[in-house]
């Protein structure tokens, strides 16, 4: 098992991270808990990641200023249910994007198999936590040595250089986020 602390630098927060391994998938257990301008919050997430990096199911609950949501996600083939509901806007999708962590950006830096300055591009399903939505996004990411990967959004409105350890963790995700164990 695999235990993590994360601290969210802009948005006033604590993460606990854990990752453990079966024989067939990675499993995560995480909880988030912090305070931004004026809303205090928590998240709990739980994902099933096969052992390529690839997302095959998760589970997001969360509340913000006492308003309670939970997102529940299912890869069936190449279709995505959520809360019950086929998504076919999601179809194909492999990883997804949960605004208050830096973990999720490991799936596609340890799923990609990136040579030194390649550019790739993903669709991801992001979960924004603040406004209780998950939407599709395309990002970009392109590795700029073996601990260091460029992150985009598209259009391009956002970028940073994640510093990250050997199994592509993010150790430093700058004035976001930062690793503390």
């Amino acid at each position: 098992m695999k235990t993590i602390i994360w601290k969210g630098i802009y948005y006033k927060a604590l993460e606990y991270f854990q990752l453990s391994e079966t024989n067939d998938n990675l499993q995560v257990k995480s909880r988030i808990i912090g305070t931004f301008e004026d809303k205090f919050y928590w998240v709990d997430y739980s994902l099933v990641i096969a052992k390529d990096w690839t997302l095959t199911s998760f589970k997001i609950e969360f509340e913000v200023n006492n308003n309670k949501k939970r997102i529940v996600g299912e890869k069936i083939n190449s279709d995505w249910s959520i809360n019950g509901e086929m998504k076919p806007l999601f179809r194909n999708f492999n990883f997804i994007d949960i605004s208050l962590t830096p973990f999720t950006n490991t799936l596609p830096i340890n799923h990609l198999n990136f040579i030194a300055h390649q550019k790739k591009t993903i669709e991801v399903m992001y979960v924004d936590i603040f406004k209780g939505s998950i939407e599709a996004v395309k990002q970009k990411y392109s590795k700029n040595s073996d601990l260091n990967y460029h992150y985009e959004n598209i259009p391009k409105d956002f970028e940073a250089d994640l510093d990250v350890d050997d199994s592509g963790f993010v150790n430093l995700y700058p004035t976001l986020f930062e690793r503390i164990v």
